[in-house]
């Protein structure tokens, strides 16, 4: 491949008519949205979170001040006052249920909270919906331990905070799919918040398109390899989804697409727009669900058939994370506020920003699309239906070489077809709808079609 080939990356487009460059251009409202959140707020909502000593999911939920009652009230204000710069769009609730005693991890009936805030989007007829979490409940280093101090400034303060500054920015905006900012119980229990909400989006047949789940991304530094870095951030994502049947991962690995599943096109978008509007950060997709051994409150999602990815810090510090606060030898453990890096915090939550809004505006993905392989060739023609929510004034066809891990090339038409002159022997494709504003959706690998 020569080294014209151009990187989606770059920020560079081709233009199929004119074959002219043309930069891919950050849009001026989003930037704006960017620059409004503050690395400020940010730490003055993680100072709030600590001073409310332990929030395990096994504290009270009676007293004002402390435990994990309170902590979810108080999101919830938040969530309410933003509600009202939002013409009525913004709603905010506690959703409730109770759980029984597992023998695990849950020794008695407790009551459950989500902290939520819907922004319905401004077209009634458009069912999308982008969902952006993290996970309010801290601990110590006995998860069972209720009542210690466990200030969880980054796990998952960070993720928390992360939410309500996005609802705090985007509650104003006006997207035509609906935006849900979700603060998860539970996790540290065993992801029991987002596993309710994930089986309820199953039954309730939600058109759940894309989940940025935030967990640990607000510190800089590791221990052991001792790296200082707030230059990265990791995405987890997987390939195949774990929902497929037989039949069709079968397809999937015929047709070369094991890197190409709903979760992964999730991944290398947020790597693109978080790339393409936040400066001096570089997006570091890892190509598994989540860190080895370990999971996160995306996973229930992706469990249900949902495309859910992990947004973390580069460099974990586990001196700070599931520990009691204690001094030894000389070495500070606890997850305190004090080890964060807010800059750095607020640098990931503006990639989540650039992501959920572009997501959000721009039209649906384009339906139908489909490579035509009737016959031999060494030109690849592509045919779709336009989208279903939203107008496209235009669709990019993204190319890449099989082992690539990011699209190399955008091809422009307004058509609904295009003929490349590259070999589908040696390169993967997609398409995807771009709106009047420059909104890319996500890309839809195409199937497969014997005849037009």
């Amino acid at each position: 491949m020569k080294k014209t080939l151009l990187s989606v990356f770059s920020l560079l487009a081709i233009c199929q008519f004119s074959q002219a460059q043309e930069i891919v251009k950050r849009d001026p409202v989003i930037s704006k949205y960017i620059q409004e959140v503050s690395s400020d707020s940010l730490q003055k909502y993680v100072h709030t979170l600590v001073d409310f000593g332990t929030r395990s999911t096994l504290s009270t939920d009676e007293t004002p001040s402390k435990g994990i009652g309170a902590s979810r009230k108080w999101v919830l204000s938040k969530f309410e006052s933003f509600a009202k710069n939002s013409n009525g769009r913004m709603t905010a609730y506690l959703d409730r249920w109770t759980l029984e005693p597992d023998g695990k991890r849950v020794d008695r009936q407790i009551k459950m909270e989500n902290v939520m805030a819907v922004l319905k989007g401004t077209d009634p007829t458009d069912t999308r919906v982008f969902m952006v979490s993290g996970h309010i409940d801290s601990r110590v280093t006995d998860v069972m331990d209720k009542t210690s101090d466990a200030p969880g400034a980054n796990d998952d303060g960070s993720g928390t905070v992360a939410v309500i500054e996005l609802a705090r920015v985007l509650s104003a905006s006006k997207f035509p799919a609906t935006v849900i900012f979700a603060v998860f119980s539970g996790e540290e229990q065993g992801l029991l918040g987002a596993k309710y909400l994930a089986e309820k989006a199953k039954a309730e047949s939600w058109n759940l398109v894309a989940l940025l789940n935030n967990d640990i991304m607000g510190s800089n530094n590791s221990n052991e390899t001792n790296i200082i870095d707030n230059t990265r951030v990791r995405v987890f994502s997987e390939g195949i989804p774990a929902f497929e049947t037989d039949k069709k991962v079968g397809a999937m690995r015929q047709f070369g697409y094991e890197a190409d599943g709903g979760a992964r096109q999730v991944a290398r978008y947020v790597k693109e727009l978080g790339e393409r509007y936040v400066d001096n950060l570089e997006v570091v997709m890892i190509y598994r669900n989540d860190r080895f051994l370990r999971g996160g409150d995306h996973t229930p999602f992706v469990t249900e058939g949902f495309a859910a990815v992990r947004i973390s810090e580069m460099n974990e510090n586990y001196l700070h994370q599931h520990q009691d606060l204690r001094t030894e030898n000389g070495v500070e453990y606890g997850d305190l506020e004090k080890f964060m890096d807010f800059e750095y915090l607020r640098k990931n939550v503006a990639v989540n920003l650039a992501s959920l809004a572009t997501l959000a505006q721009a039209p649906a993905v384009p339906e139908d699309v489909m490579i035509d392989v009737q016959g031999l060739g060494n030109s690849t023609n592509l045919h779709w239906s336009a989208p279903k929510f939203g107008k496209a004034a235009g669709y990019y066809v993204l190319m890449r070489e099989t082992h690539q891990s990011f699209w190399q090339k955008k091809f422009y038409t307004e058509n609904l077809e295009l003929k490349l002159p590259y070999s589908k022997d040696n390169y993967i494709f997609a398409v995807q709808a771009v709106g009047s504003g420059g909104h890319e959706s996500l890309p839809v690998i195409p199937r497969v079609s014997f005849k037009r």
